[in-house]
């Protein structure tokens, strides 16, 4: 049997293969932040059909400055609980699991909230939107640790088998691990180590409220996207695997890329197999200085390319997002017998509208 259904274990999680649905801005949640009808029917679309584990759309975990723009859904407060429930009761039913994605917009936002200016480590303006945070305070960095370790409880309290802490593309935790956009020079700042310091923080205390067997996972830039000095280096990014392996993470999903970035962190055009897998080689690094799973995200289309990942040891499971998009009930068509996913990479799906190329996703 191919590694990729054959299970695997993730702290305290069994899950039945080695796919992931990476976690999926889909903006088609209430304008409430609450889970919709579509994202019910979409879930359960994707456990129907054997995904393994299915991480949520990255909810916002501060109202209103953590939101991207609207349709996105929020874990700020205890009335969501219920909905990712229901996701979460779905799931199970059909032998998945489900992690919940938190997250904050920092500067990268969509749709600033009204009257309000976005916020970031640093002022650094924002070229993908022309817009310049407000550096936060200590106070507000101390408030916002307080926002996800909240957030990580009321993922338990739902019934999620895990969380995942959004350290990748760009927003608000990316922004602190990155120079590019993390200026500060105070404790927050300056070394890696000030940088990832909230980091540190957010899995300390979140891990007090949650208790040390619920399974936080962590998904993690090893790039901004350009190859010049003064932005977030590999190097850097293996240091705060290596710390977040430290302090106990369950899993490293390995991705990279900022919205300012030319290429973004989906890359178009995956159109054969040597461009599949891009963030492979930072990966098979990461993986070897880190004692937790690795999962690789990043243009992965072709089955025999996925397995090829597993088997060489670059990573222990395999996440996709936008093939899921098109055909989300893509694992079932591998298991009989499709050879690759449908996905064209042509990211019409980055739409705030809500992902539409294919009628299955819950539109």
């Amino acid at each position: 049997m191919s590694t990729l259904f054959q299970p695997v274990t993730l702290g305290s999680m069994v899950i039945k293969n080695r796919f992931v649905r990476s976690a999926t801005n889909d903006f088609m949640g209430n304008p409430d932040g609450t889970i919709s009808d579509s994202e019910i029917k979409l879930y359960r679309t994707l456990a129907e059909n054997e995904v393994g584990l299915i991480i949520t759309a990255h909810a916002y975990v501060q109202h209103p400055l953590g939101r991207v723009a609207p349709g996105q859904n929020a874990i700020y407060d205890d009335q969501f609980i219920e909905g990712y429930r229901r996701l979460a009761d779905i799931a199970h039913q059909h032998g998945s699991k489900l992690v919940l994605q938190i997250s904050h917009a920092g500067r990268q936002v969509n749709v600033p909230a009204e009257g309000l200016v976005p916020v970031a480590p640093s002022a650094v303006t924002d070229k993908s939107t022309s817009l310049t945070p407000r550096a936060l305070t200590d106070g507000e960095i101390r408030e916002l640790i307080d926002c996800y370790a909240a957030a990580m409880l009321r993922a338990k309290k739902a019934g999620c088998d895990g969380v995942q802490v959004h350290i990748a593309h760009g927003y608000l935790l990316s922004e602190f691990i990155s120079p590019y956009t993390n200026r500060r020079e105070d404790q927050w700042g300056g070394s890696i180590e000030n940088r990832t310091r909230i980091l540190r923080e957010i899995i300390i205390r979140g891990k007090k409220l949650t208790g040390e067997a619920y399974p936080v996972l962590a998904k993690l830039n090893t790039t901004d996207g350009f190859a010049e000095a003064g932005y977030l280096t590999l190097e850097d990014a293996i240091y705060t695997a290596k710390l977040l392996d430290s302090l106990g993470v369950a899993a490293i999903e390995v991705s990279g890329g900022i919205k300012e970035s030319k290429k973004g962190f989906a890359w178009p055009g995956i159109n054969a197999p040597e461009k599949e897998a891009y963030f492979a080689a930072a990966a098979g690094k990461i993986k070897a200085e880190v004692t937790c799973p690795v999962i690789l995200v990043g243009g992965l289309r072709s089955l025999a390319v996925m397995e090829s990942v597993l088997d060489t040891g670059i990573a222990d499971m395999v996440a996709l997002c936008r093939p899921f998009i098109q055909e989300p009930d893509l694992v079932k068509r591998f298991i009989n017998g499709q050879a690759k996913a449908a996905c064209a990479s042509c990211n019409g799906c980055f739409n705030p509208k809500g992902i539409r190329c294919n009628d299955q996703n819950g539109r």
